[in-house]
């Protein structure tokens, strides 16, 4: 494919930021389901353009009749092997995605939430093909319905490919949200008791950890809007406040207030960030201009 000419591949995620705008999380209907949609025609341009991709394409995307049947296939040709075959997974996920239907729902809302937060994402399509923090927090969310379906020896083997095949490495029995974002993705770790909220993002590397051989609740309790950084540990059952910011390698040992900045080894409070949306805004710099908000005040 022909390399876009200077400027032009910024310019087309913005018209594409407008035009998804209002169907930002938005759900399927009887009748519509942009986010497929969306897929379906990225997909269609790229058969148009890159003959290799065409029969990848083809299958596994244009030949599928939903975002659900398309990651149940995919997953499962990227997770199986010998030991538990592509089509043995294909029917698990198969199955958990028509017995739980906020699957669908969490998976189109982290779609959304790569596309609205990397610069370097043009379109839904390179998500669900290429992005191994979205797939591998899609194969978390499978990993969790199992776990809950008291099917605790297939989470765990879940989650050990996943660590394997994505380099994350997230316990079935953690707790996450929805429009949750995994920048990169490689060495992330999230413990079993941990929970994270709505709308975090989060970098390569990030531990959610614990700070002994505790058994009990033991693991952080991220907020919803919560941004945090490049290899920053936050150890222990400590709560990181709603829209509160973690520095870049930082190690966080106690609670951290809503809407701050905490930097550090081990990490501190500087001050508060410079936007109520860092989860969305994803600036990792010690701004001190803010927003007209009285909560970062």
């Amino acid at each position: 494919m022909v390399a876009p000419i200077e400027g032009a591949a910024s310019r087309i995620k913005e018209i594409r930021m407008s035009e998804l705008k209002e169907i930002r999380m938005s759900e399927p209907d009887e009748t519509s389901d942009p986010v497929w949609e969306t897929i379906l025609a990225e997909a269609h341009a790229v058969i148009d353009h890159e003959t290799v991709l065409r029969p990848l394409v083809q299958s596994l995307v244009i030949g599928q009749p939903s975002l659900e049947h398309m990651l149940a296939h995919h997953l499962a040709s990227k997770l199986g092997n010998e030991e538990v075959t592509a089509e043995q997974l294909r029917e698990v996920f198969l199955a958990a995605f028509d017995d739980l239907a906020s699957l669908g729902s969490l998976a189109r809302a982290d779609v959304t939430a790569v596309f609205e937060r990397d610069p370097a994402c043009q379109g839904h399509l390179d998500t669900v093909l290429y992005y191994k923090g979205f797939l591998g927090l899609q194969s978390y969310r499978i990993g969790h319905y199992l776990l809950n379906q008291n099917r605790r020896a297939l989470a765990l083997y879940l989650q050990n490919r996943t660590s394997e095949v994505f380099q994350v490495d997230i316990h079935p029995a953690a707790q996450i949200g929805r429009g949750v974002f995994i920048d990169h993705a490689t060495g992330v770790v999230i413990g079993e008791t941990a929970r994270v909220g709505n709308n975090v993002s989060m970098l390569h590397s990030v531990t959610l950890g614990g700070n002994g051989k505790e058994k009990d609740d033991r693991h952080p309790k991220i907020g919803d809007g919560v941004l945090i950084s490049v290899g920053a540990k936050i150890l222990g059952n400590i709560q990181i406040g709603e829209c509160s910011k973690i520095g870049a390698g930082s190690v966080v040992l106690s609670d951290i207030p809503p809407f701050s900045t905490a930097v550090g080894v081990p990490a501190q409070v500087v001050g508060k960030v410079s936007s109520t949306e860092p989860w969305r805004v994803m600036d990792h710099l010690l701004d001190e201009k803010k927003e007209d908000d009285p909560r970062l005040i």
